[in-house]
């Protein structure tokens, strides 16, 4: 069985308040092409560990969902920190993780109650990093966000022990989103010849 915790920037981090927005496609490919090399490696059950968060979490769960297809190997889990999380987001907000919830493979919270410690947030650092045997992050330490505390555990988490970590950077963002419009003019070539 092989276990890969995908994560990274919230969506407000990124300036995306559109599910529609080129930014999403694009991280979610690059996503999906590092989930085909690692599923195309292995028969065995792949799970794909994702957060809740409005964001990476969320389009890497969905990336996931969308390869289940090709893929019988893969199942998805999304986790969060507390019970109730994102009780506080806006109802289509609340509506989205919910029907998110409903298609992964397992959902479940970390710790048992609501937020009310810091404590809890590093509980569910630790459990992703236990529960998981590499870690696939799109974040760049040049522009510091959410991620960077997800990062410095991964980052200790490679110092004691195997656990490989695979950094999605702006500069790899950028090369993507650079094909990806490359492909949409083609495509727009096509459509007018």
């Amino acid at each position: 069985m092989k276990r890969v915790w995908v994560t990274g920037y919230r969506a407000f981090e990124l300036n995306v308040f559109k599910d529609d927005d080129p930014k999403v496609t694009v991280i979610k490919e690059v996503l999906s092409q590092l989930l085909k090399e690692k599923l195309n490696e292995t028969t065995d059950i792949f799970w794909l560990l994702a957060g809740a968060n409005l964001g990476v979490d969320q389009w890497a769960a969905e990336a996931g969902l969308a390869l289940k297809k090709d893929y019988n190997q893969l199942k998805v889990a999304v986790m969060t920190p507390y019970e109730h999380f994102g009780q506080r987001w806006n109802e289509s907000n609340q509506a989205k993780l919910a029907r998110l919830t409903q298609r992964v493979d397992f959902a479940s919270s970390v710790t048992k109650g609501p937020y009310q410690t810091p404590g809890q947030l590093r509980a569910y650092t630790d459990f992703m990093l236990n529960y998981s045997d590499e870690a696939i992050i799109v974040y760049d330490p040049d522009h510091e966000g959410k991620p960077k505390w997800d990062y410095a555990a991964m980052e200790r988490a490679q110092e004691q022990k195997n656990y490989p970590v695979r950094l999605v950077d702006f500069d790899e963002l950028q090369n993507a989103a650079e094909a990806w419009g490359e492909r949409q003019l083609e495509k727009a070539d096509d459509d007018e010849n």
